[in-house]
């Protein structure tokens, strides 16, 4: 049985140039981060703009993960889509593409009709056809649909289930699923600005957008809180609360591209219709990015 990764796995963004993916530029990124500790890579998720692509491209980016990617480190890859069949197609073809999970966001265009039942028939037949396991992904953010404590740990029973990135922000919830969950699910911290308080909750790692920036930082703090130590891990959180905010719920994928070009990454332009940072965000990224002391080249930085 494929064991999922305890640490810290970035949402890594896609670069797109034209139009078009650009897989030298998303090697280049992948070869800087595979000097750092990460347990692995989470390809076209939310920050990967994986909703934007079609199922050929995620196809296509999760090949390029799949030869760039250290030893050791695990791939995830993005698959939901709205319908139960379609989900289970791109989750079957990313795995022939060297995906060793996928990370399936709930369907929610007819929200009103995403019931627990509905919701749990949907991920039991996409478990049930896929070959490698399944991660939920609890999104109420961009996915307005709400999981319930019930919902998760029922699931959590399934042979092939075998996780959660829960990024709605509630404590309460994390803390619900952690108390009931088996010791296999592993249950991974969607927020940056919470990755701290979930680990000291319980909770195995982070998929974080954070990662992209500042990750050997995030993987400190993993450590740190893994080795009770709290107050070095808190002084870390602490200083990257702003970043996290600036990037990612501040200016999303197009600020989060920003920080990375800023840094030495290759993070290419964001898939209309999103559009890139003005000026002044621009030059606030910047000044924020400065203030925590993540200027520089990235490579210097994760030796």
């Amino acid at each position: 049985m494929t064991e999922l990764p305890r640490g810290i796995i970035p949402p890594i963004v896609t670069p797109f140039r034209g139009g078009s993916f650009d897989d030298a530029a998303f090697r280049a990124n992948i070869e800087i981060w595979n000097r750092t500790s990460l347990a692995g890579y989470l390809a076209c998720g939310s920050n990967g703009e994986g909703v934007f692509m079609t199922d050929d491209e995620i196809v296509r980016v999760v090949e390029a993960g799949a030869a760039a990617r250290a030893r050791g480190m695990f791939l995830l890859a993005g698959t939901g889509r709205e319908s139960t069949r379609r989900t289970i197609e791109l989750s079957r073809r990313a795995a022939g593409a060297g995906a060793e999970a996928v990370l399936v966001v709930p369907p929610s265009y007819y929200r009103s009709s995403m019931t627990d039942a509905a919701l749990d028939a949907h991920y039991r037949a996409v478990a049930d056809a896929s070959e490698v396991p399944v991660v939920l992904y609890h999104v109420p953010k961009f996915s307005p649909v709400q999981f319930s404590t019930r919902l998760v740990l029922g699931l959590a029973g399934h042979p092939n289930i075998h996780g959660i990135k829960e990024t709605s922000g509630d404590l309460a919830f994390l803390s619900s699923i952690l108390a009931g969950r088996p010791t296999s699910f592993r249950v991974y911290v969607g927020s940056g600005g919470l990755l701290l308080a979930g680990l000291l909750l319980g909770a195995d790692g982070g998929i974080v957008a954070l990662a992209n920036v500042a990750p050997s930082e995030c993987v400190a703090i993993h450590d740190l809180a893994v080795a009770g130590k709290i107050e070095e891990a808190r002084r870390l959180q602490f200083g990257l609360l702003a970043v996290n905010h600036t990037i990612t719920n501040a200016h999303g994928v197009a600020g989060l591209k920003h920080a990375m070009d800023v840094l030495g990454y290759s993070a290419g332009e964001v898939a209309p219709p999103l559009q890139p940072v003005g000026a002044k965000e621009a030059a606030e990224i910047e000044s924020v990015l400065e203030a925590a002391g993540l200027r520089g080249s990235p490579s210097r930085r994760h030796v």
